[in-house]
């Protein structure tokens, strides 16, 4: 969450124009659904298969390029961090 708000934060300096806010393993839910649930004290999602029209990957290359960085470049470390805290 606070790789987001430094995010938010830094956008408002930023050109105007969409920017992908990830981290850098793209993944897709059912990879890490489970444990965002899990590190929320939520059950996890019934799993489904397939994938709508409308859904599609993301990149934080535009991101990095206007300067922002993860803290946590990878969602397992983070949501583990989530979890610690």
């Amino acid at each position: 969450m606070a790789d987001a708000a430094r995010a938010a934060v830094a956008a408002l300096g930023w050109p105007s124009g969409a920017v992908n806010v990830v981290d850098d393993e793209p993944a897709p839910a059912r990879d890490w659904l489970p444990a965002l649930a899990a590190a929320l004290g939520a059950p996890a999602p019934v799993a489904t298969t397939g994938r709508e029209g409308w859904e599609r990957g993301a990149d934080n290359t535009l991101a990095r390029r206007l300067g922002w960085r993860p803290d946590h470049p990878t969602w397992r470390t983070g949501f583990h961090h989530q979890r610690q805290t």
